[in-house]
């Protein structure tokens, strides 16, 4: 089976997210921008072997990937991009509330990405 390319699809989504923001669609921006953080821990699980398929083997593998990279503003960033997801269904977040969001979103990525690219030894 392919696996999806879970780190393009999350520079995708993030970008969907921005757009999505700028043309007022505050509930879909939310979802695009949680949706950005949730691939982007599923390329590092994946990368690890590890299982990444549910809600809460993402929380899972975000404590692991945290600990392991003793980076605790990993699980803090993605309790922020969680709270996105929230809003989907709720209330959505003030327009430069979610503005603020996504750029942690992107913080998280990039984090994430960077132990892609370049693994602990």
């Amino acid at each position: 089976m392919l696996m999806p390319d879970y780190r393009s699809i999350s520079h995708e989504l993030l970008a969907q997210a921005r757009e999505e923001l700028a043309q007022g669609d505050l509930r879909q921006a939310s979802e695009k921008g949680w949706g950005a953080a949730a691939h982007m821990v599923k390329a590092v699980a994946a990368h690890q072997g590890r299982f990444h398929s549910s809600h809460r083997s993402l929380r899972q593998n975000v404590k692991f990937i945290a600990a392991a990279s003793r980076d605790t503003a990993i699980e803090f960033l993605f309790d922020l991009a969680e709270q996105l997801h929230r809003t989907f269904y709720e209330t959505p977040l003030p327009a430069h509330h979610l503005a603020a969001r996504l750029d942690q979103v992107e913080t998280l990525t990039a984090k994430l990405e960077e132990l892609l690219l370049h693994p602990a030894q």
